[in-house]
């Protein structure tokens, strides 16, 4: 085992007998249902912050102490308890110390699946019923102590949105917890950048859509996601979306997109935000929704503002916001129209931009009830005319003799040329 070998490496086996090291968390849940093991973290229990940098740890962590191995440069925390001293996942007081137990420091963490460890010898310590619960696919919180951190909310439907596709539900228990906290007010503490962090997460995970039915069902979308909420209950026209709901509809372009773009956070966010206009369609012109692109400009945007996404994640967010019906048009529209679209994008200039929008504007279109296994060609001539606009040659137009707005000019009815050129190549095969 992996913690056996780091207590060779450091000699604490000798040196301190009731220094202890132990594999923890993710990895010995991991290993358990049979998944690959990316990260490792140790626990260990009988030692002081001295004691590791005696051993040649070098220490990382700010709110408590953590330390990188010399050799694996894995992390190694020390044992410790948490004690709640304020609003939000900052107001916690941290205890460190030798005395600290295997089970006090498993007892602070947030699911029973997560507070199983592994000795050196291989053996688990699971005073939770974590391997039970594994079993079970349930996520069930260890303590009543979930309730103190707001952050856990967010990590419950994260895991949902990781493990759905095993079968795995929230335990009753657990989500009443959850309801409860979402009453108290205690996640309106959260800040911006953590609810990101776990959103992002999320989005790239393979079942997205779970992420967002765990946190309405304990009234936490509302609070963190309004925009996103909002479309639950709005109705569509059957003909184009038998599911109806734009709420369901947006989980089902959230799985879609995650099964078109796995692990792709970005083409996850575009697809959680492209209809959030569809909220604010008048009454009397529900079910269609005209005009629903421009819209959802405004809600992206604020919602943009509250959770501080990279740039580039509300850039193109926005762009399949506005655009994503007219590539749905592809292939009916004419060589000028492409072109516009291309530009809007700004795909001349960054090419690397229209996959992620195709990608996200793909999932719109098959994240419809019966449409999953639809091609969507569109995607196909979009990319083709991005390439032969990209072919054009400028050296003609310079040879010309032009100069100025005129060689933009010339060279825009060049591509215009080269994109109809493709069309009628395509119409004629």
């Amino acid at each position: 085992p992996a913690s056996a070998s780091s207590l060779a490496q450091c000699g604490v086996a000798k040196e301190h007998p009731a220094m202890r090291i132990y594999l923890v968390g993710g990895a010995v849940r991991d290993r358990l249902l049979g998944r690959a093991v990316a990260d490792r973290d140790f626990v260990v229990v009988g030692a002081t912050p001295q004691d590791m940098l005696d051993h040649g740890y070098r220490p990382v962590g700010r709110d408590f102490p953590v330390f990188l191995h010399a050799q694996t440069h894995e992390e190694y925390a020390l044992a410790r308890t948490e004690r709640k001293s304020g609003h939000g996942y900052h107001g916690f007081v941290f205890q460190t110390d030798a005395s600290v137990t295997l089970e006090e420091d498993l007892a602070r963490r947030d699911l029973t699946i997560n507070a199983i460890a592994q000795d050196e010898h291989g053996a688990l310590i699971d005073p939770f019923g974590g391997q039970r619960d594994l079993e079970a696919r349930l996520l069930r919180h260890v303590t009543p102590a979930f309730a103190e951190d707001p952050v856990r909310v967010l990590r419950v439907a994260r895991f949902a949105a990781r493990f759905a596709q095993l079968g795995f539900r929230v335990a009753e228990e657990t989500l009443a917890l959850m309801q409860q906290m979402v009453a108290a007010g205690e996640i309106d503490h959260l800040v911006p950048e953590r609810v990101w962090q776990e959103t992002r997460k999320a989005l790239a995970e393979p079942t997205p859509s779970a992420f967002l039915r765990t946190l309405r069902a304990c009234g936490a979308l509302r609070v963190l996601f309004a925009e996103v909420d909002a479309l639950y209950g709005v109705p569509q026209r059957a003909e184009y979306h038998p599911e109806i709901d734009t709420g369901i509809h947006i989980e089902l372009v959230l799985d879609m997109a995650a099964r078109l773009a796995p692990g792709d956070d970005l083409v996850g966010f575009c697809a959680l935000t492209h209809d959030l206009g569809k909220a604010l369609t008048p009454a009397a012109e529900l079910p269609r929704h005209v005009l629903h692109e421009q819209r959802g400009v405004a809600p992206l945007r604020a919602l943009c503002a509250r959770l501080k996404p990279p740039a580039e994640h509300a850039a193109l967010a926005e762009l399949v916001c506005r655009h994503h019906l007219t590539a749905h048009r592809a292939l009916e529209l004419r060589a000028s129209t492409l072109l516009r679209l291309l530009e809007s994008l700004d795909c001349l200039r960054r090419p690397e931009r229209l996959s992620p929008f195709l990608l996200a504007c793909e999932a719109d279109a098959r994240g419809r009830t019966g449409h999953a296994e639809q091609p969507w060609p569109q995607s196909s001539i979009l990319r083709a005319a991005l390439e032969a606009a990209r072919a054009v040659d400028t050296a003609p137009l310079l040879a010309q003799g032009l100069q100025g707005p005129a060689i933009g000019a010339a060279l825009r009815k060049a591509r215009i040329r080269a994109i109809a050129a493709l069309k009628a190549n395509s119409h004629a095969s």
